[in-house]
């Protein structure tokens, strides 16, 4: 089953110095049909001014995933982390038993861009911990690049949970297959072009839930930049 969300589906605020699409229920957003999709609970499409961003603020027990898609974003936390993150970089914290984290723009001059994304852990209550990585961009070429994992490693962060993120660029006519195990879930969502995904077509910023798919078959349709991510 596919269940495709266009990009003008989702909740959107403007604050001035942050503009965020939210595709589930976050803040003062709240819909009791839109809550999470299986362990994934947030996807925040965000656009920050620059010298702004979010200041310190407490979690617990949930695994943060930032995406950045151009800017930097500068990240800060009670563990005494600093890191700043630019594009083609991800990074991830897991709050944990608690933390007080709090996240900017980088830059003085220049706006950022980033997705936000939570999922709920495999276990509560575990120790607080952050982590920063790089990716190789020409590695997700017509490719499935995996920068988040449940093992992490080289170029790749490690997240508590029993799934994996992937990016892409795929040209266009191009075809890619990911195939995963039966009752698992994926969420897709193209960050730029368009692209078909088994029976349906989805264009930029539209996102798709899909169940018990265990293949799908990516083509782009135009020059597409996505994400997938696998999902228990």
């Amino acid at each position: 089953m596919i269940q495709v969300f266009p990009a003008q589906t989702r909740s959107t605020i403007d604050l001035g110095w942050l503009t965020s699409h939210r595709s589930f229920s976050f803040g003062d957003y709240f819909d009791e049909e839109n809550v999470g999709f299986g362990i994934m609970r947030v996807c925040n499409d965000d656009d920050i001014a620059e010298g702004r961003g979010f200041g310190p603020h407490p979690h617990s027990d949930m695994e943060i995933v930032s995406i950045v898609l151009s800017g930097a974003i500068k990240h800060e936390d009670s563990l005494g982390h600093v890191a700043i993150t630019a594009a083609n970089g991800v990074q991830r914290m897991s709050a944990g038993s608690g933390v007080i984290h709090a996240e900017y723009n980088a830059s003085e001059t220049e706006p950022m861009s980033l997705f936000q994304l939570w999922f709920m852990p495999a276990k509560r209550g575990m120790e607080p911990s952050f982590e920063n990585v790089t990716y190789e961009p020409d590695a997700m070429m017509n490719a499935l690049l995996p920068v988040v994992t449940p093992e992490g490693g080289e170029n790749k962060a490690k997240i508590h949970q029993d799934m994996s993120i992937y990016l892409s660029k795929l040209d266009a006519g191009k075809e890619l297959v990911f195939s995963q195990g039966e009752n698992r879930r994926i969420f897709l969502m193209v960050i730029s072009g368009k692209l078909s995904a088994n029976a349906a077509v989805l264009e930029t910023k539209d996102s798709a839930r899909m169940q018990a798919e265990q293949t799908v078959t990516i083509r782009g349709l135009e020059d597409t930049h996505f994400m997938l991510i696998d999902l228990p």
